[in-house]
């Protein structure tokens, strides 16, 4: 059985991440490819508690950043494992709403525990799995602080990462801006500014140019 494709989306929150994981699988299931939406933190029944837990619960304020970036890796050390793994081996497209790049820049860069200890942590908890592409949905530091900030007040839940002041979410930005750099074959830095539309066919376009049997 052909080996299924692991899909990341990345950026702030507040950038449409969601919204075009739900467009590419559309389009995935319309041809009849098989596909997974995962999210992190969470994904798994341990990585939905931990992710209450560094999100909304009470007893996550005043999280040390350390704790914050080993929980993550917890997360997704289990979310690897139960569902992404056993996903792509049985020949299905992952989608994922973050991943590694995720650790890197907020717990790596805007919390200032640096790069290298979060790539030898997440080296332990994930192995060798990491993503065949990634899509980073940039977009302007403050938008993406009132976008976040809007959501936050309608949802009427605190969430400490959304709750973050504007430089925080500078410091996010250019930290995806810096990893693109990086890695410009594996990362597709993409305006988030710009229509639904407009952003998923972008993204089509470059699945069907780099994967066998996307197109017609």
């Amino acid at each position: 059985m052909r080996q299924g494709v692991f899909v990341s989306f990345e950026g702030s929150e507040g950038c449409g991440k969601s919204t075009q994981i739900q467009e590419v699988r559309g389009l995935l299931e319309g041809r009849g490819i098989p596909c997974l939406a995962t999210r992190e933190p969470g994904g798994t029944p341990l990585g939905e508690v931990i992710r209450n837990l560094l999100k909304h619960a009470p007893e996550g304020r005043g999280m040390c950043p350390e704790a914050e970036l080993l929980l993550f890796a917890a997360s997704r050390a289990q979310l690897v494992r139960q569902v992404i793994q056993p996903a792509l081996a049985a020949g299905t497209w992952v989608l994922a709403d973050r991943f590694l790049d995720s650790s890197l820049v907020y717990q790596g860069i805007a919390r200032g525990l640096g790069m290298e200890p979060v790539r030898q942590i997440n080296g332990f908890a994930l192995g060798a799995c990491r993503p065949d592409v990634t899509f980073l949905l940039d977009m302007d530091a403050t938008a993406a602080w009132e976008r976040a900030s809007t959501v936050t007040r309608q949802m009427g839940m605190p969430d400490r990462m959304e709750s973050e002041p504007p430089a925080f979410y500078e410091a996010v930005r250019q930290g995806y801006l810096t990893l693109a750099a990086e890695e410009p074959g594996r990362v597709v830095v993409l305006a988030a500014n710009r229509s639904v539309e407009t952003i998923r066919d972008e993204i089509w376009q470059t699945l069907t140019g780099r994967f066998d049997g996307l197109s017609g």
